[in-house]
């Protein structure tokens, strides 16, 4: 995972601990759940949008032809 989708990934973490608490000490409220399911969808989609990139690009050379002194 890349730095941005790391820190999503720890945002909605903390979303959903701060929602929990707020549920428990306040009651529940449904558009902050609603959010938080926002919230979750969005780090997925980036999760899954980040593991498609392509890693490093490979060398394009074209492979060396055999030396034609040699039999």
């Amino acid at each position: 995972m890349s730095g941005p989708t790391k820190a999503m990934a720890v945002l909605t973490a903390a979303a959903l601990v701060l929602t929990t608490a707020y549920t428990v000490a306040l009651g529940s409220s449904g558009w902050l759940w609603f959010g938080l399911v926002i919230l979750v969808v969005v780090t997925i989609g980036m999760a899954a949008a980040d593991s498609t990139v392509p890693g490093e690009p490979r060398d394009r050379r074209p492979p060396s032809r055999p030396d034609a002194t040699q039999p």
